[in-house]
């Protein structure tokens, strides 16, 4: 369950985000204490497009960091290149958007995604 303050701030970034952005498809980004989650989601039609998640990752502890972020975004960007999805918008939810986040959309960007 998230706090107040991050839900509030988790509202706002999806509103902003959507206002600006209604014919795009939404790249949700997850971050928990141990792994990493993307997918892809279209919301007119409230489907999954694909997904990746850091789960399946060749490190047994901690995948919550930013190299696993690139692989991620590794992940995420080929699948959607096989969909033929370019164009995007991030939900990175009540996460702010540095570190982990920041390297995810870096290196997304750099593989063609177009946020």
């Amino acid at each position: 369950m998230l706090s107040h303050n991050k839900k509030k701030r988790s509202d706002r970034v999806r509103y902003r985000a959507k206002k600006n952005t209604k014919d795009s498809l939404r790249l949700s980004f997850y971050k928990s204490s141990k792994n990493l989650y993307a997918q892809i989601i279209d919301d007119e039609k409230g489907v999954t497009l694909c997904s990746a998640s850091s789960l399946k990752s060749k490190k047994k502890n901690n995948s919550c960091n930013i190299e696993s972020a690139k692989l991620l975004a590794t992940k995420i960007s080929k699948i959607a290149k096989e969909k033929g999805v370019s164009k995007v918008y991030l939900d990175r939810g009540p996460n702010m958007f540095h570190g982990v986040i920041k390297a995810f959309a870096d290196e997304a960007r750099s593989l063609g995604m177009n946020f």
